[in-house]
């Protein structure tokens, strides 16, 4: 009986040590993506359960909003924080409190006896959520080093973090339907603690701005920025433009950035290094992640409305009208993050993702009150999806590489913030043109009569499409103009290069 060499035994122990590093990287990939999903539905799963809940606890139309602000305002205002505390003390400790205090403060809301305890629940999600997603962002970008299985991985990540908000809708539908709608918040708890549990076992703890201290003055100017531009747009949808409640803050929230802009040039720790933002294509791919989070909420929400109140779906079947989109994303994703980017380049890729879409919505501007989904939404929902895969995972993938390690867990906050904050710029936008655009159709026509309104409504939702369609043309246009020519560095231990 033959024996084995020694080389050849310390060969096959090095090839089962590799697999097995392999399929822990899988494994936490799993994890942090189950862990994203958490925190990217909320943002929408809550939407379809809030007639529900206001009828449960009888809060007012003016104060049903803040259900849905409460969560924003915490979370985009407090991420650029989370991200460099999961910097300075350790992604795996801030990535596991963020899970608990998710799903402690779900729990909370869950079981809110009132408008009050109701609100306060969504505002301490917003936190601890601003807490969990840099974290699992960074940890995705430092685990997954090798440019083959970098790719992948942020096609899933992407592909999450763009349809999340569709499988909110879809998840709250049927929670609503067949349980309560406290259990859009209680499912957060069965999540968090699969994802907390595969955290604990396969996570390992780095802190690679361990020698740096937190930068106080910078978290309080830029909190209190992002907290005052978010709130100013979120005023947008109550109060008119002209109100001080809403150019006020706004005007606060743009002078704010500006002093925090300048002090992180002072800074001996700065919150957000600026050399993170020096490169172009990570700079081009801030723009990006912005841009299509204000035009995403064209698709969600105006189009929600229309499923419901004109064809009259239930809210489970207007989330499976979203399916569609959301597969096409996905299979989109793929293809862009491992087999169009690294061939072709974000110049090419990113611009024609967001000509794709601004195309699906501008073809979406065709529905009418007697439409049917099967020809006047679905062809076009596909169409978005597949464009908004190649936007972005690639952008994402691209705002975080290259970054150095101490920096991981701040230039993934700034992603989610571009998106969260992108959300809400155009919520605010769109619900307003929406409004004006009613408005205008109903002036010398009689209101009472029902297919004026039905009509008038159609004309909301149209008008929303195509400024959608317009933030995307735009994504086109400055992509194109901001990304390098070429295929991205890949090499993902060298230090971040200032392209200007």
């Amino acid at each position: 009986m033959s024996q084995k060499t020694l080389p050849e035994s310390a060969r096959e122990g090095a090839l089962g040590s590799s697999a097995a590093a392999s399929s822990r990287k899988w494994w936490i990939l799993a994890v942090i993506a189950l862990a994203q999903l958490m925190v990217v539905l909320d943002a929408t799963i809550v939407n379809i359960a809030l007639p529900s809940a206001q009828a449960d606890l009888g809060f007012s139309d003016g104060n049903r909003q803040w259900i849905v602000t409460a969560y924003a305002l915490a979370f985009a205002s407090l991420l650029l924080l989370g991200g460099r505390i999961a910097d300075l003390f350790g992604r795996k400790p801030a990535f596991l409190i963020g899970i608990v205090g998710f799903a402690a403060v779900s729990a909370l809301g869950g079981a809110a006896t009132n408008f009050e305890m109701l609100v306060t629940a969504r505002a301490l999600q917003g936190a601890f959520g601003a807490l969990l997603a840099p974290a699992a962002l960074s940890l995705l970008n430092t685990t997954f080093t090798d440019a083959r299985e970098r790719a992948r991985a942020f096609s899933v990540y992407g592909a999450i973090a763009g349809a999340g908000g569709a499988v909110g809708l879809l998840l709250g539908g049927i929670l609503t339907d067949a349980l309560d709608w406290r259990w859009t918040l209680y499912v957060n708890v069965v999540i968090a603690v699969v994802a907390f549990a595969g955290g604990w076992l396969l996570l390992s703890n780095h802190r690679d701005a361990a020698n740096s201290k937190l930068d106080v003055p910078g978290t309080v100017l830029v909190a209190a920025g992002l907290f005052s531009v978010v709130y100013g747009f979120s005023n947008a949808e109550t109060h008119d433009w002209s109100s001080a409640s809403t150019w006020g803050f706004l005007f606060a929230g743009g002078v704010l950035l500006a002093a925090f802009a300048w002090w992180q040039t002072r800074a001996a720790h700065p919150l957000l290094p600026l050399r993170i933002l020096l490169d172009r294509n990570r700079a081009a791919s801030f723009l990006a992640v912005l841009i299509s989070g204000a035009g995403m909420f064209g698709v969600f929400l105006f189009l929600t409305y229309y499923l419901q109140l004109n064809l009259g779906f239930s809210p489970t079947k207007t989330g499976v009208a979203f399916l569609p989109m959301v597969a096409a994303l996905m299979v989109a994703a793929q293809f862009g993050t491992t087999a169009l980017v690294p061939r072709m380049g974000p110049k090419a890729v990113i611009p024609l993702g967001f000509a794709i879409a601004a195309v699906g919505m501008a073809w979406l501007t065709g529905i009418g009150s007697d439409s049917h989904y099967a020809s006047a939404v679905l062809p076009q929902l596909i169409v978005i999806g597949a464009g908004l895969g190649l936007v972005m995972p690639p952008a994402m993938q691209l705002a975080t590489g290259g970054v150095a390690a101490e920096d991981a867990g701040v230039a993934s906050a700034t992603v989610n913030a571009m998106q969260q904050v992108g959300g809400s710029i155009g919520t605010a936008l769109l619900n307003t043109l929406a409004a004006s655009a009613a408005t205008d159709y109903l002036a010398g026509k009689d209101p009472t009569n029902k297919l004026t309104q039905a009509q008038a409504t159609i004309e909301s939702y149209t008008t929303a499409f195509w400024w959608s369609a317009g933030f995307f043309a735009a994504g086109t246009l400055i992509a194109f103009l901001l990304y390098r020519r070429g295929v991205p560095e890949q090499d993902p231990n060298a230090a971040p290069v200032v392209h200007m």
